[in-house]
């Protein structure tokens, strides 16, 4: 093999694959040359057989810690033509060269999300005899802007939005020196050449109407560049509150130490109570707040930082370690967790390094956006937007155009492993494995073509959509998008939009089917079977809590059926009903409904979502508990006249649907506790209560044993029929009962507790104890009936650490495997995952 061709496929774009080929191939005495592709990295290789032999299995052993390479496919030169008649294409010549990328060929390149500042370019960002000392747009091919710069494939800089900075001299000289860094590091530049920060302020005066948008100071040079941070922390440390443009869109700043500031916030913004992330400069800092075990040091500090969910520190009253940085009430209240950033960018260096030398140890930085729309990306959108319309006091931007729009990725560490409650920056889009498809004889000779891609929707709320793609294994990549928002609104839809025709555009993917959440009004859902009709495709409507566990069964490469425990808060059930409390046997093709919680009235729907003791009411009324003593507290916080027309719309049905929902039955137990019973973000009560809860478990309070929930059996299991798409096919057969939970026991014990003036943090955590005892004891039973052996959790209740972690363990000392998911989000972000898995595995038995 002293010729040959080399195609490596799977690589991720823009983590420097032709430098480390060029060092690799130089090291090894190799000639030729190397060049990116929209299908790969391709080589042409010319060498003595032991040093090719090396060479190639340093291309695996070797490769950039963020790349994720699939294969190495090796051609002798002999059977394939040369591609180049370059003198480096010789046999013998002595040189190995980068050339030029083309595209010729299918986009299945994958491309890297963005990665933090490495420490090289850290400790140049901060040496006041270095070249780029306080530039900060500092990066090389080790770190800095990917996805959210990039343009289109293949990765190079015409192709992304640092096109309109042609290198200096300096620079160009850099990404032209094999042995420098910065070789071929597209997004390579300095104060002479690259982007740079730029400064808008209004007057902050109550009572002051905002300019019309003045033309911005811009950070040409180093002093100007650090004059615009000066007065960046000059106003943070003043109490303002100033947008900051990021990687993926903009963050809203100030100071964590500031109630008041933290409170105005809080207003602006329209976020009352949902708690807010903060970032520290480094992992002392976040240590001195939070407990930080060693998994969560590597997240905190590698190469995606995230914001981690951080369990809190107490300490004594009156005392705080002297590296604490403080942090106001209002940052995120009673909760028990706190999510913490270091940062990841060169500007936020730069900021938390100024900002300390006032005494500002902690920012808050949380989305720039009014809640529920979606993150700003663009300068002049933002000053309208955020700045003239009142939210922030100042902007902080620059002239690098983000091409796609990223908020942060949101992680907490579970046993050890990193799992996602916001799949964003520095994830998306890697894809994710789609097992290979287990195919019945009939099928063995019709698999699904390679061209097959099947784009995934997702769900409303936590939106994600997904892409397909088939690999000649007879496997499939799916292409999760960062979190999109809670599609409720145009802006948001459109925003979904925006990441859908990226995905397609990017990646040269064109769904050939559509799946979709079967719920009748999710505009997501909407367009899709739009589309269908339109561009007569097929169209597969994927049951909500199906969905949930078939995205845990592909991550973990499930092909045979599991339980899965789908426990959220609203999703369309098959019968009319509102779902959200499932115990489901699960295939990817069908499953069965073999359990689920007994179902009551949520009166006025989304009304009793946002009110906690309607839904609370209800669910004590189909209990026949309303007379019950322990219950007067709480109902007596209803105006008469709601509890009057609240029951009487349960009693005659009246936009009341029955709901089975795992959620709702938490937010109503946290109403009759009184830790919560309106919520201003969705599913509040339930944080509280698990917050109640956590408090009484870490001081070891006196235990409380809730009865559990009554068990009883309903008849055989509910199959999946779903008349508007097709049946949906359950091979192996169905249990022979169906289980109904019924919360009545256990919620009789929390108004007798109530009613004894148990303490109420006490009954929160016995509650849980109750819900998972219950959950575990029917999971037993039905696997046990079924035959199978493994549990699948999934669902938004399950960002409720304390839960997981009861269920988990009682189903474990059963002798369970439980599987969790550790790469898409538990919460509805996960959806579009599992249709993709669902519909294709649909396809290959239609």
């Amino acid at each position: 093999m002293t010729d040959a061709l080399i195609h490596i496929t799977g690589i991720v774009q823009g983590v420097g694959m032709r430098p480390f080929v060029f060092r690799e191939a130089v090291a090894n005495r190799i000639s030729g040359w190397v060049l990116n592709a929209g299908d790969g990295v391709h080589i042409e290789a010319h060498g003595a057989d032991e040093d090719m032999r090396k060479f190639v299995r340093a291309l695996s052993a070797h490769a950039p810690a963020a790349s994720r390479i699939e294969r190495v496919a090796v051609t002798p030169l002999d059977n394939h033509p040369s591609r180049s008649g370059d003198a480096a294409s010789a046999p013998g010549a002595p040189a190995f060269i980068i050339r030029a990328s083309e595209d010729e060929t299918a986009h299945t390149t994958l491309v890297s999300p963005d990665i933090a500042t490495c420490p090289d370019c850290v400790r140049e960002l901060f040496d006041p005899t270095d070249r780029r000392y306080h530039y900060p747009f500092i990066n090389c091919t080790n770190c800095g802007p990917r996805f959210t710069i990039i343009r289109d494939l293949p990765y190079d800089r015409a192709m992304t939005s640092m096109d309109r900075f042609p290198m200096c001299p300096a620079c160009a000289a850099e990404y032209a020196d094999p042995l420098d860094r910065r070789f071929h590091a597209q997004p390579d530049a300095c104060f002479e050449c690259g982007p740079h920060i730029t400064w808008r302020g209004r007057d902050p005066q109550p009572g002051t109407a905002p300019d019309a948008g003045p033309v911005p100071a811009i950070g040409r040079t180093r002093q100007e560049s650090d004059a615009i941070i000066e007065r960046c922390r000059e106003l943070i440390a003043a109490g303002s509150i100033v947008a900051i443009k990021g990687l993926g869109g903009f963050h809203l700043a100030c100071d964590a130490a500031n109630q008041a500031a933290v409170l105005e916030l809080r207003r602006r913004k329209r976020r009352s109570n949902k708690p807010l992330a903060i970032m520290v400069r480094d992992i002392d800092r976040a240590r001195a707040l939070c407990h930080v075990d060693e998994d969560e040091q590597q997240l905190l500090t590698g190469s995606v930082r995230p914001i981690v969910l951080l369990r809190r520190r107490k300490p004594a009253p009156g005392a705080r370690p002297a590296a604490a940085p403080a942090v106001a009430p209002a940052v995120a209240f009673d909760l028990p967790e706190l999510g913490v950033m270091l940062p990841y960018t060169p500007l936020q260096h730069l900021l938390l390094a100024a900002c300390e030398k006032t005494g500002v140890t902690a920012l808050v930085m949380t989305s720039g956006n009014v809640s529920e729309e979606p993150i700003e990306t663009d300068d002049e959108l933002a000053w309208e937007h955020l700045v003239a319309a009142g939210i922030a006091d100042a902007l902080l931007g620059n002239d690098r155009d983000i091409l796609s729009r990223y908020d942060d990725s949101v992680v907490r560490i579970v046993d050890g492993t990193a799992m996602p409650v916001r799949r964003a920056r520095g994830y998306a889009p890697q894809p994710l494995p789609l097992p290979v498809r287990p195919l019945p004889p009939a099928t063995q000779n019709a698999p699904i073509a390679q061209d097959a891609c099947i784009l995934a929707c997702g769900s409303e709320q936590k939106a994600t959509l997904a892409l397909t793609r088939e690999n000649a294994d007879g496997s499939a990549s799916c292409f999760l998008s960062q979190h999109i928002g809670d599609i409720e609104n145009a802006e948001t839809l459109d925003a979904w939009h925006a990441a859908r025709e990226r995905l397609t555009g990017l990646f040269d993917l064109r769904q050939t089917t559509i799946a979709c959440d079967l719920h009748p009004t999710y505009l997501s859902s909407q367009w899709a079977r739009q589309q269908a009709a339109q561009h007569q495709a097929p169209l597969v409507e994927v049951q909500h809590h199906h969905a949930h566990i078939a995205a845990v069964m592909a991550e973990h490469s499930r092909n045979d059926r599991v339980l899965g425990l789908a426990f959220d808060g609203t999703g369309a059930g098959t019968d009319g009903t509102v779902w959200g409390g499932e115990l489901l046997l699960c295939g990817f093709g069908g499953y069965a409904r073999a359990g689920s919680l007994a179902p009551w009235r949520l009166p006025g729907a989304a009304a009793s979502v946002r009110d906690a003791r309607r839904n609370a009411l209800s669910l004590l009324y189909a209990a026949d508990l309303l007379d019950h003593p322990g219950a007067a507290a709480a109902l007596g916080k209803l105006d008469p006249t709601m509890r009057e027309v609240t029951l009487q719309m349960v009693e005659r049905g009246i936009n009341s649907p029955l709901t089975s929902s795992m959620g709702r039955l938490f937010d109503a137990a946290s109403a009759l506790l009184g830790i919560c019973g309106t919520a201003t973000y969705e599913g509040e009560p339930a944080t509280l209560l698990e917050a109640a809860a956590w408090r009484a478990h870490d001081r070891n309070a006196p235990a409380i044993d809730l009865p559990p929930f009554a068990l009883s059996c309903q008849g055989p299991a509910e199959p999946d029929f779903q008349t508007r798409s097709h049946m949906a096919r359950v091979d192996e057969e169905l249990p022979k009962r169906r289980l109904t939970l019924d919360p009545a026991p256990a919620l009789q014990g929390v108004l007798d507790g109530l009613h004894a003036g148990a303490p109420t943090d006490a009954l929160a955590l016995a509650f849980h104890q109750s819900v998972a005892r219950s959950a575990c004891a029917a999971a037993e039973d039905i696997c046990r009936d079924a035959g199978i052996h493994a549990v699948a959790l999934s669902g938004g209740v399950f960002m409720n650490r304390l839960l997981l972690q009861f269920i988990r363990d009682g189903l474990e000392r059963a002798g369970l495997e439980v599987l969790i998911p550790h790469s898409a989000p538990v919460n509805d972000g996960c959806i579009a995952y599992g249709q993709a898995a669902v519909a294709r595995q649909r396809l290959s038995l239609a």
